[in-house]
């Protein structure tokens, strides 16, 4: 049999092959090197309190069609210098699309890569979302949309994961933004869409194979969620999905701008904040009791089991067409609001992302001034910044757990005499400090210095100057701090 000739290259081919040899493997050297990314839980721990870039990014026909300027870098300064850490970018990725071939505009996502550099620059988290975008998904989560939606879902999600697969863990993806869904049947529908997001951006592989992604909420409604959402989609990747939530309760505070049939507007909001000239205008129902109760459920559903929740917009409307003391104690009202439910939010674990519309003026929730970044409600910046400072997480967990000081720690409300015993459990002899803290964080009663025996040691707190509610004791040596939850009842 005879053999085939064996081909030997000429020399100069040989120094081809070489050459191109030698820029291939320093490519591979230049490609980026993917490693995990930080888990859900690590982020959610650094991430303090956020802002939205609302009605920009996501106007369907453009950035400046519903009355702001473009987003500068200005604005992102002040922004970050204000106290945020944490910024969520609104964006219509299918009104800058083809809609026959779903390839989304170049100049629109280098856009929206233009503002989330801004954002880098003041080493801020961003979170890149669905928005309303027209309603294509968030009014279409139907059986007859549902092949459709999902279609675009994957494409979008795809093209979106490549362009932004080198960015790092301060990066984060949203799905979707307040998909409308009134039924289980359409919370099945929903899912659909939240798994045909997570795995359109996991197939791109790199950073994006565990970048955490946030999963919404039906309505982003905490009642509904807690109805219908009885899990979360699947992920290849453990511990990177977020939940996300919004709140805006009640309507009729927050964002009523007329009477209905079904209720009026509200004005004033919070326990100590009713007017006694005007109290048709004051909130009947979703105060601070409803905040309590419904920031419980997200925890215990969700930040409990190591899936932080981002409260991905709150805010209230300004209502500047009030006059005198209706308008002052409204601004009082609103501003403990602000400060209510960043407090509440960060003490049940979830974080807070405002809702900034940029123009301000009457019915209106801008803090800043799009064009230079000035603050222009600084009444309501600090309130914000306020309820974040003074925030105490609640953690029912440490009731339960030995401290390397205190074997327990009990609080024994009494509600005839609006007394608490403190009662402690100590591992040695030693110097203790305790303090009462209410909801915001402030000292209301201390006992400093104390020194107490091995074992039980009792303390009484008498509380009958106190309004009803949650407070929390503090147990301090020098060197740990133990907390406990407990109710004042009159």
């Amino acid at each position: 049999m005879k053999c085939k000739p064996i081909f030997l290259p000429s020399f100069g081919m040989r120094m081809s092959l070489l050459v191109f040899a030698i820029l291939l493997f320093g490519s591979f050297l230049r490609a980026p090197l993917y490693s995990q990314l930080p888990t859900a839980v690590e982020i959610a721990g650094r991430m303090t309190i956020g802002w939205n870039i609302g009605n920009s990014l996501e106007v369907p026909s453009g950035e400046t069609d519903w009355g702001n300027p473009g987003i500068n870098q200005d604005l992102i300064d002040a922004v970050a210098d204000a106290g945020f850490n944490t910024i969520r970018i609104p964006c219509s990725w299918d009104s800058h699309a083809d809609p026959t071939t779903l390839e989304i505009d170049y100049s629109y996502i280098d856009r929206v890569a233009e503002v989330v550099e801004y954002c880098y620059d003041n080493d801020l988290y961003i979170i890149i979302n669905c928005h309303w975008d027209g309603g294509w998904l968030e009014n279409n989560v139907t059986e007859a949309a549902q092949e459709e939606v999902n279609r675009k879902q994957e494409a979008y999600w795809t093209q979106i994961a490549d362009y932004f697969m080198d960015y790092d863990e301060y990066l984060l993806f949203a799905g979707t933004n307040e998909p409308n869904v009134d039924t289980p049947a359409q919370m099945d529908i929903m899912m659909s869409y939240h798994q045909t997001f997570i795995d359109a951006v996991r197939a791109t592989g790199g950073n994006n194979s565990s970048r955490v992604l946030i999963i919404q909420g039906p309505t982003t409604d905490i009642d509904k969620t807690n109805q219908w959402m009885s899990s979360m989609p699947t992920d290849q990747i453990e511990n990177r999905l977020m939940f996300e939530i919004h709140y805006y309760t009640p309507w009729n505070f927050c964002g009523m701008t007329r009477d209905e049939s079904w209720g009026k507007m509200f004005y004033f909001w919070g326990k100590d904040y009713h007017s006694t000239t005007n109290p048709e205008r004051n909130a009947t129902w979703g105060e601070e009791s409803t905040v309590e109760s419904l920031f419980q459920s997200m925890k215990t559903r969700f930040v409990d089991k190591d899936i932080p929740v981002i409260m991905g917009e709150y805010s209230a409307v300004k209502r500047l067409s009030l006059a005198g003391n209706d308008l002052e104690l409204h601004i009082a009202s609103r501003e403990y609001f602000y400060r209510y439910v960043t407090n509440a939010a960060v003490r049940y674990g979830m974080i807070p992302i405002y809702w900034d519309n940029g123009i301000y003026g009457n019915n209106q929730a801008a803090l800043f001034d799009r064009h230079d970044g000035e603050i222009v409600d600084p009444g309501a910046v600090e309130a914000l910044m306020l309820g974040l400072s003074e925030a105490s997480p609640v953690d029912e967990k440490q009731e339960n757990q030995k401290s390397s000081f205190l074997n327990s720690l009990n609080a024994l409300p009494n509600p005839v005499s609006n007394t608490t015993q403190i009662q402690l459990n100590l591992e040695k002899a030693e110097p203790v400090n305790i303090s009462i803290v209410n909801i915001l964080g402030q000292e209301v009663a201390c006992f400093d210095n104390l020194y107490f025996s091995r074992g039980i040691n009792r303390v009484t707190w008498n509380a009958d100057h106190l309004p009803a509610g949650p407070y929390f004791v503090k147990v301090m040596n020098e060197e740990h701090m133990f907390m406990k939850k407990v109710t004042v009842m009159h």
